[in-house]
């Protein structure tokens, strides 16, 4: 079949078979709009084909085609929509602003807890420490100082609600 022939052909088949190529579409998509467009992106793929070979059953494989392309065009939807789901999701997330009055108020905090921290006994400070900075657990504070659990978890609770710290 020469390339003139396969193209009369091509254009009759979907001008004809439009109506029955949308149907085959729609039964995938559950869309009679993207239908429609997937039709037309059959006709361009086919007819854009540099390739020819002979097709026995042209309205098969026509309707091969936009059934095929339905499904892709599913797949395709279904990807987008738990990519871009996932990024909205960041829509309501708060983002850190670096703006210089709020690194300043972080700085003057970071200050307060510093002086805080150094009106400790020595021992006490440490404690902490390793126990919210070290993520280490009282147990272990009390095993690395040598000093009985109660007396690290009496330690911390002591200074837990310090008024030097807010």
């Amino acid at each position: 079949m020469d390339t003139q022939t396969w193209s009369a052909e091509l254009e009759d088949i979907f001008v004809n078979q439009r109506p029955r190529l949308c149907c085959v579409a729609a039964k995938v998509l559950g869309n009679t709009d993207q239908a429609d467009d997937v039709v037309q992106d059959a006709y361009l793929k086919i007819s854009e084909a540099t390739t020819l070979f002979e097709i026995k059953q042209p309205i098969s494989y026509v309707s091969r085609v936009v059934r095929n392309l339905a499904i892709d065009r599913c797949r395709r939807s279904v990807f987008e929509s738990a990519l871009f789901a996932k990024e909205e999701e960041g829509d309501n997330a708060s983002c850190a602003s670096h703006s210089p009055e709020v690194i300043a108020i972080d700085r003057q905090a970071l200050a307060l807890v510093v002086d805080a921290l150094d009106e400790l006994p020595e021992r006490t400070r440490c404690a902490f420490e390793l126990y919210r900075s070290g993520s280490h657990t009282q147990r272990e504070v009390a095993h690395l100082l040598g000093i009985s659990t109660t007396l690290v978890k009496e330690g911390l609770n002591n200074y837990r609600y310090s008024s030097t710290l807010t």
